[in-house]
C-alpha cells in the first residue's frame, strides 16, 4: 500500500459489526504502532483482531479472544491470497448480541478483510513492489526525445530529469529489464557508456 494511507470497509452480520481498517507497514514496531492506534480508537469494541505480512516473510496474527483460529488467520489468510506484503489489517468487532460459531467469524473476518482489500485496489492504494533497478542517462539535448522514446518503450519509469550540461534522465526498472536497455544505448552511442546502473532495491514501480 502507499505509504501514510489508510483503507476502511465493513460487513455486518446478525447485528455484529466487523470494521476491518488496512495501512502500509514497513516493520513490526509500525505494525504494533498501527494495532495500538486502532485499538485506542475503537477502545469500546469486543475485539480487535490483527494480522500482517512484511516484505520479509515475516507475519504474524492474532485472535485477541476469539475462538481460535477463527479470526487472525483467515484475516491473514486474505492478506497472503491478495499476495500483499508490508501490511497491517486490524478488524474490530462490535458484538451484536448473537453468536456466529466457528464458520460464521471465519466467514465473517474473511469477509471483513477481503472487503477492505477491494476498497484499497478501488481508492488506488495498492503499489507494486519488485526488485527495482534504477539507471541514470547522461545524454545530450538533441538526444533527449530519442532516449526518452527508448526509455519508455523498454518498460522503465522516468523517475527524474535533470537539465544542466547536458541531461540526465533518472529511470526505473523491474531489475533485469534494463539491460537491453543499456544495450541499446551503447550502441546508439558507438560503444560509449552513457548509462550508470545502481544494484537492485525492493521499492514501489
Amino acid at each position: 500500500m502507499r505509504a501514510g494511507a489508510e483503507a476502511t470497509a465493513e460487513f455486518v452480520d446478525r447485528k455484529s459489526r466487523f470494521i476491518a481498517q488496512l495501512t502500509n507497514v514497513e516493520t513490526e514496531d509500525e505494525a504494533a504502532a498501527f494495532i495500538d492506534a486502532i485499538r485506542a480508537r475503537h477502545y469500546d469494541a469486543r475485539h480487535n483482531v490483527p494480522a500482517w505480512i512484511l516484505a520479509d516473510g515475516r507475519e504474524r496474527a492474532s485472535d485477541d479472544g476469539e475462538p481460535q483460529r477463527t479470526s487472525g488467520m483467515p484475516t491473514l489468510e486474505v492478506l497472503r491470497g491478495a499476495g500483499l506484503a508490508n501490511v497491517c489489517c486490524v478488524v474490530t468487532r462490535y458484538f451484536g448480541g448473537t453468536l456466529l460459531g466457528p464458520g460464521g467469524l471465519v466467514r465473517a473476518y474473511s469477509t471483513a478483510t477481503q472487503r477492505v482489500v477491494d476498497t484499497a485496489h478501488e481508492q488506488v492504494l495498492i503499489v507494486e513492489m519488485t526488485l527495482v533497478c534504477r539507471v541514470v542517462a547522461t545524454i545530450s539535448y538533441s538526444l533527449h526525445d530519442r532516449v526518452r522514446v527508448l526509455a519508455e518503450r523498454s518498460g522503465a519509469h522516468v523517475v527524474g530529469t535533470d537539465y544542466t550540461a547536458d541531461v540526465r534522465l533518472t529511470l526505473a526498472f523491474r531489475a533485469g529489464e534494463e539491460a537491453a536497455f543499456v544495450s541499446a544505448m551503447r550502441e546508439l552511442a558507438n560503444g560509449e557508456d552513457l548509462c550508470e546502473v545502481f544494484a537492485p532495491e525492493f521499492a514501489e514501480f
